[in-house]
């Protein structure tokens, strides 16, 4: 069983930004980093089959937003590595959450030095740029609203709303840290954003292509495979109810009942094989046990 925990994790940990290395969680001892261990970034961000299925989410609600997508598809090679994405912007997150301060602060200038390079002109005309503070905000939100999400549906429906708003509080920080102004750090000032943002988002050919990606996304191996369809499925289902509709996306009993199931499945499988990632590196830093 030890063998086969230890090959599950392997293959996991290649979708993480662990994979990239450059990050020791576990010095230096006792510096709680951004967060530390009593915040709920620190919870929330811990469950990996909930943080893959938001960050799923967080794409396809952030390609919604024509600069945003321009952004994406005019400055990375997102169509042809998008592992190597997730892995870059998993790497930020658990960076962020779980690193030392020093090593949160490097990943955050790195990304702002990044940022000011993304500059250009969307096929609307409109000149977009990443440090743009609303733009900044809007994928923040995106992305932090699909986690949570996904946490409270795949993990914890019983977190509280007073912890889901510390949640939002906490995590309001990396984007302010990035040029993001006005940031929403609530569950209600969160749901007035997205409502807010509907009129500007647009589902067209190239949030399409996104789309089709992600469906078609390929997988580091056979193992992750079908792990790969379950979890984009689980995600695409995040969504708010407006932006399924908005995609095409079916939200039959059937479908969330297959989701379900898929999950159930497979979410208890990986939290057991998966003993040795950010958040566990992270609380034996901090002179924690972890199972």
């Amino acid at each position: 069983m030890k063998f086969l925990q230890q090959r599950i994790e392997q293959q996991l940990i290649g979708l993480t930004g662990l994979a990239l290395g450059g990050i020791d969680y576990e010095s230096p001892a006792g510096d709680p980093g951004l967060f530390g261990p009593g915040s709920v970034c620190w919870l929330v961000h811990a469950d990996f089959p909930s943080m893959l299925c938001g960050g799923i989410s967080a794409l396809m609600l952030q390609m919604l937003h024509p600069l945003a997508l321009s952004g994406v598809l005019g400055h990375s090679n997102f169509r042809e590595d998008m592992i190597g994405r997730l892995r870059r912007t998993g790497q930020f997150i658990a960076g962020t959450t779980y690193g030392a301060e020093a090593d949160a602060r490097r990943l955050i200038e790195r990304v702002r030095k990044i940022h000011d390079q993304v500059v250009g002109v969307a096929p609307d005309g409109r000149p977009y740029a990443a440090n743009d503070p609303e733009l900044l905000v809007w994928v923040h939100v995106a992305e932090v609203y699909s986690f949570l999400a996904g946490y409270l549906r795949y993990c914890n429906p019983a977190l509280s709303e007073a912890e889901q708003d510390r949640y939002y509080d906490e995590v309001a920080r990396i984007a302010e840290a990035l040029g993001a102004k006005d940031v929403p750090r609530s569950r209600k000032a969160v749901d007035e954003y997205l409502q807010g943002m509907r009129s500007e988002l647009v589902f067209d050919e190239r949030a399409a292509e996104v789309l089709s990606l992600l469906m078609n996304a390929p997988a580091p191996s056979r193992l992750t495979q079908p792990v790969g369809r379950i979890m984009t499925q689980a995600g695409l289902l995040l969504l708010p109810d407006w932006a399924r509709t908005m995609i095409g996306i079916s939200d039959s009993p059937w479908r969330r009942r297959s989701v379900e199931i898929g999950m159930n499945t497979l979410a208890p499988t990986m939290r057991w094989s998966f003993r040795n990632g950010a958040s566990h590196r992270a609380r034996r830093r901090m002179g924690e046990h972890t199972p």
